[in-house]
């Protein structure tokens, strides 16, 4: 394997188990693009390795995902949301991804029956959306994703069909397939809202061909979020991730997420301290417009999403929880003393 900082380096099938080091891959596209971006000495962290992989401890498995699956390929950890993941592929793989332990790799994790998944969402009424994940659902064909779709409309209480999907950075042609207008239109037939979740990270990534796919789906009732990762190298900057989501709202993708790096077994070296990622935050909402401050910058523990609101004048770090398992914590601000050197909950003391 080529290193961006270490050259070309063997390494054993050992070596990726023991040190959680993601596969190689990228598309044509998204290289292309990043090198003429103008941004490539940021955006190369995303997609091609680093020697840093080897010295990133961490875990697999830092939200507990295998604690909140309920039927297998089925998450539920919070009450109105179920988590299907539906594919192991990605059209590319992120070196950050927190699913390193399923994505490019064989895994039990993927959904094996989608019926089965949708009889447990049945008996659970207070289910109001699903978020197909995985990997990225767009890997499938449209077909198949039509064949999860039939287990899913036919629920009533069902309002929301969410798709995670960095697609739009990697490979935008996907979504010139003309069986996807139907798709789409079938999702809105059944009374439902079809939000597709973008994972632009830098305003490189957006290219013209994303920009106008879109606006297509825009037209055809397709409503978009993005999330975006906080990642040292790459975009813990304010004017980028200013810019980023300014992008993003003119072209009517709503940011929605800024996600703390997790702690992930060869990918913790993207994280950066909470205390920076506070100042960073504070940077952005300096520079954006009032109807552009959508996000919410959120750590993804292993106890419910929490949002990271500032760190005060007495040393302390206040938070909320955004969600919860419980009902009665959400909404709920907390506060630990800060640590200059703590990237997540866990490194804050109790105290």
């Amino acid at each position: 394997m080529k290193f961006i900082d270490g050259g070309a380096r063997m390494i054993t099938e050992s070596d990726v188990q023991a040190h959680g080091i993601t596969r190689y891959h990228i598309t044509k596209f998204y290289r292309e693009h990043i090198v003429n971006s103008g941004y490539y000495d940021q955006l190369k962290y995303i997609v091609e390795p680093s020697i840093e992989e080897f010295d990133s401890p961490g875990r697999l498995d830092t939200s507990g995902e295998h604690d909140n699956t309920v039927v297998p390929g089925l998450q539920h950890k919070y009450a109105q949301t179920g988590l299907l993941l539906v594919t192991n592929r990605c059209a590319s793989y992120c070196r950050f991804c927190f699913r390193k332990r399923l994505v490019g790799k064989e895994s039990d994790e993927i959904v094996p029956d989608v019926a089965k998944a949708a009889q447990y969402i049945i008996r659970h009424p207070e289910m109001t959306n699903v978020l197909l994940s995985g990997g990225d659902p767009f890997v499938l064909s449209t077909a198949k994703l039509e064949e999860i779709l039939t287990h899913l409309l036919a629920i009533p209480h069902l309002e929301t069909i969410r798709i995670g999907t960095k697609f739009f950075a990697f490979e935008p042609k996907r979504f010139r397939d003309p069986a996807l207008p139907a798709f789409f239109q079938r999702i809105r037939d059944a009374g439902k809202t079809a939000v597709l979740v973008t994972h632009f990270d830098h305003i490189g990534e957006i290219s013209h061909d994303a920009e106008r796919v879109i606006h297509t789906l825009r037209t055809q009732g397709v409503q978009f979020l993005n999330q975006t990762v906080l990642l040292s190298k790459v975009n813990d900057n304010p004017e980028i991730l200013a810019r980023t989501f300014a992008k993003c709202h003119q072209m009517g993708v709503r940011p929605y997420y800024l996600f703390q790096a997790r702690p992930v077994k060869g990918a913790s070296h993207f994280q950066i301290p909470l205390y920076r990622g506070v100042e960073v935050t504070r940077g952005v909402n300096r520079l954006l417009a009032g109807v552009q401050k959508t996000f919410k910058y959120i750590m993804s523990h292993y106890t419910g999403k929490i949002e990271i609101l500032d760190v005060g004048d007495d040393g302390r770090i206040y938070m909320r929880y955004h969600q919860n398992k419980s009902a009665d914590k959400i909404g709920k601000i907390f506060s630990r003393p800060y640590t200059e050197t703590a990237c997540w909950l866990d490194d804050l003391p109790e105290r």
